[in-house]
């Protein structure tokens, strides 16, 4: 009799414990994504933040960059803000809080729908729950002439004019990531990619 007590006890404790991990699992396919602010963009070490069109760099900076063009070179570096929402609320699902840590996000950068360099999170990132929005900041450096060959001076100006000038839009970026979450019952990696893009959370 003790023993089958101890075989019913030992069935709904691993009951309890799938049902823990699957509503955990449900819990952290909830999480969302989405592309916010693009800050310190510069082109070869010259911030264009403050610039809409060619002619707003210097003479100097024009020559500068027309060379490394002709050497086929255009080194870009920006700081893309990645915003993380938890939706979850309060108890339950196996998670303290139903608040999530960030494991790993491993991402591929696409620049106006071309495919660039990929990357990952150098450290842990922390969500908690109830909706909370959490910033995690992508640095990013590239050479754009790898990408966008053959392309002239202006014409790749205005694209990283796009990226971070005075008129600057996150709208030519977008991220496939695809996130891995530390739960009690070990990693947990989405099981699909997820486009992040500026415009809605995903």
């Amino acid at each position: 009799m003790k023993k089958r007590v101890l075989i019913v006890l030992g069935l709904i404790v691993i009951v309890a414990a799938g049902c823990g991990i699957v509503q955990t699992y449900q819990n952290l396919m909830r999480l969302q994504f989405k592309i916010g602010k693009v800050d310190n963009v510069k082109v070869s070490n010259i911030s264009v933040s403050n610039k809409s069109k060619l002619s707003d760099f210097n003479p100097l900076d024009i020559i500068s960059l027309t060379s490394k063009v002709t050497r086929g070179e255009f080194p870009v570096s920006l700081t893309v803000n990645i915003e993380a929402k938890n939706p979850n609320e309060g108890q339950g699902g196996g998670v303290s809080n139903n608040s999530v840590t960030l494991k790993s996000f491993p991402w591929k950068l696409y620049i106006d729908d071309v495919e660039t360099i990929t990357g990952n999170i150098s450290q842990p990132v922390y969500i908690p729950s109830k909706g909370e929005n959490v910033n995690i900041p992508i640095e990013v450096s590239l050479d754009l002439m790898k990408f966008f060959k053959q392309q002239g001076l202006e014409k790749m100006v205005n694209l990283v004019l796009a990226l971070g000038g005075s008129n600057k839009s996150s709208s030519k970026l977008k991220f496939v990531v695809r996130p891995t979450m530390g739960t009690p019952f070990g990693d947990l990696q989405y099981p699909s990619d997820i486009t992040v893009v500026d415009y809605k959370f995903n």
